[in-house]
């Protein structure tokens, strides 16, 4: 076995003395990952550095579902297959959405551990004269092709380290650990569109081009082959005429910076099909260049781009020696509610940060919801939790529990409710410190000038206690083409009852009410607004999300509701199991 092949090689003397001296100078330069690589040796020391706190309880939930079934892996079905469908299709809904998320937790006897890691499933509905057809595919990642290959884990992913290879000596086995771990390409947060190519991406440095009608990749693609940084978010904004912002890191001697990125809507020439033409649109410097936070999402207005630095930070020596000490990236994020979260503010047209610092309590937020400006201030809409932990909770050890544990897990997470911030664009230097600087009747949101010039922002709920109720709401959604940037009353989200979404919910910003569409034993993802071409209201048009329940005798449905009623319009069913994903976009025929 692999064993005796392992004592069997032995390397020459002078390889040995390379391997030495490749040992000595890693250890030289990099210190601190020697004293933490002891440290794991050192019993006392382990405990206190790697203690998990107990877990709060944000909430009572008993009885809750198994679920593991959404969180198991399935066979793709490349060739379209018809749908059974119920009810009805609105004839002017032409288009397909087409959807990501993890769809194979193991290659082999490797697994996964968290549920970011799964290698990326695309599927996709199309809709055309109120018939719909599925199809599903593996994105072919180089991490993904490895995996295959080798019946293993290769790539490194979020929460799993790849293993060193079971065939090398036990000195080269030892030796791999302080290599570098390359980026993953295995794109399975969202669906984005840049110069109206389709990618799907992940919050890496990598991207991959796809076809949209074989959902095969057409290009892999480097963000840092045209801008200067080592990974983008998976949620640009865009402007009406397809301009996009983004925002990414960059590591260096220096640490890290923020980097807000504007890619042009122009191709440079016929044959572009590239990011050629992006630029670093404006740096932002962290709070602390050792231990930047995790950012998900930012938000737009019409003039701002508005970034949230938040205390979930990401350890950058943890994150350097994860891979000497055995451990995943996810080992190197923590929550520090020590540090409030502040919100930087950047004008779109010049680059130029806004010299007022604003600031709020400790939060978590994944998604924002919209931002527009209104009478010299910038409304801010996300979806916040009081808590950090969420991303080290959803481990798939946890998501597949049952019973009483299950109920635990869930209780241990915070709910994510939407909040409104108000920002003053400009802050009069003059203006008395206490002062309430929010003009806008509609809202209670409180943004009070502080002594030292700092401005202290309370939100205001977007929500009644009903909301509470359903669990909270994640992965929202509003009418983009029509209200992003721009004043708004409606959004939508899944209600999270549960692990995942267990409900669809539309609030009204204005009325603080909510409808809500639910099904017993049914787990709808992300809905996704399709605006009616006739319609004359902000909520004309039809909501789709993709339905899965964790029963094998029960099919998983593409959902139609009404978006103004919020009730069903029909539903097309789907003979094959699909796993619960992330995000997706409705491209429109």
């Amino acid at each position: 076995g692999y064993l005796e092949s392992a004592f069997i090689y032995e390397p020459s003397v002078a390889q040995m003395l390379s391997y030495i001296l490749s040992f000595i100078s890693l250890l030289t330069k990099n210190v601190a990952d020697f004293l933490w690589f002891l440290f794991q040796y050192i019993p006392v020391l382990n405990s206190l550095l790697f203690s998990q706190k107990q877990p709060f309880t944000f909430s009572s939930r008993k009885g809750l579902e198994c679920i593991a079934p959404l969180f198991a892996s399935v066979e793709e079905t490349p060739q379209k297959i018809p749908t059974w469908v119920k009810g009805h299709i609105p004839q002017w809904l032409k288009g397909r959405l087409l959807r990501n998320g993890p769809g194979k937790f193991e290659f082999g006897k490797d697994e996964y551990n968290h549920w970011f890691d799964g290698a990326a499933l695309l599927h996709q509905f199309t809709i055309e004269n109120g018939a719909v057809t599925y199809q599903s595919k593996f994105l072919r990642s180089d991490s993904y092709k490895a995996n295959s290959q080798n019946n293993r884990i290769m790539a490194t992913e979020f929460g799993t380290l790849a293993m060193p290879d079971p065939c090398k000596s036990i000195f080269e086995r030892f030796m791999s650990r302080f290599e570098n771990i390359d980026s993953t390409d295995n794109c399975s947060v969202n669906c984005v569109v840049y110069k109206g190519d389709y990618y799907v991406s992940t919050e890496t440095n990598f991207m991959h081009k796809v076809d949209v009608e074989t959902l095969e990749s057409k290009e892999k693609v480097d963000w840092g082959k045209y801008v200067a940084v080592n990974g983008a978010t998976a949620h640009p904004h865009y402007e009406p005429d397809g301009t996009a912002y983004n925002m990414g890191n960059s590591y260096g001697k220096h640490g890290s910076n923020y980097n807000i990125i504007q890619i042009p809507v122009q191709k440079s020439s016929p044959g572009d099909t590239s990011l050629e033409g992006a630029k670093i649109l404006c740096t932002i410097q962290p709070e602390d260049k050792m231990k930047p936070s995790y950012y998900h999402s930012f938000g737009m207005s019409q003039n701002y781009v508005i970034f949230i630095e938040q205390p979930l930070k990401m350890n950058l020596w943890k994150l350097i020696t994860a891979k000497s000490l055995g451990k995943s990236f996810l080992e190197g994020f923590s929550w520090e509610p020590q540090h409030n979260t502040r919100f930087h503010v950047v004008n779109k047209l010049t680059g130029e940060v806004l010299p007022t610092q604003y600031y709020t309590k400790p939060l978590m937020s994944f998604h924002q919801i919209n931002a527009f400006e209104d009478q010299g201030c910038i409304v801010l809409d996300l979806c916040c939790q009081d808590d950090g932990g969420t991303v080290d909770i959803y481990r798939l050890q946890n998501l597949r529990k049952a019973g009483e544990a299950l109920d635990q897990v869930y209780n241990s997470v915070p709910r994510p409710l939407p909040w409104r911030f108000v920002l003053p664009i400009h802050v009069d230097p003059g203006s008395p410190a206490g002062q309430n600087l929010n003009p806008l009747p509609y809202t209670s949101a409180s943004t009070v000038k502080e002594a030292d010039g700092k401005i202290w922002c309370t939100y205001e709920s977007l929500h009644d206690e009903n909301l509470k109720e359903a669990g909270g709401l994640e992965f929202p959604h509003i009418n983009y083409a029509r209200c992003n940037g721009k004043k708004y009353r409606f959004f939508y989200g899944a209600g999270f009852g549960h692990m995942v979404g267990d409900s669809l919910i539309k609030m009204d910003t204005k009325t603080k009410e909510m409808k809500i569409w639910k099904e017993k034993g049914t787990y709808p993802s992300e809905p996704v607004f399709v605006p009616d071409p006739n319609g004359t209201e902000e909520d004309s048009g039809v909501i789709l999300s993709v339905v899965v329940t964790p029963k094998q005798n029960q099919g998983t449905f593409l959902l139609i509701l009404d978006a103004a009623k919020f009730t069903e319009l029909g539903r097309a069913e789907v003979p094959v199991q699909i796993p619960y994903g992330f995000h997706g976009i409705f491209i429109k025929h």
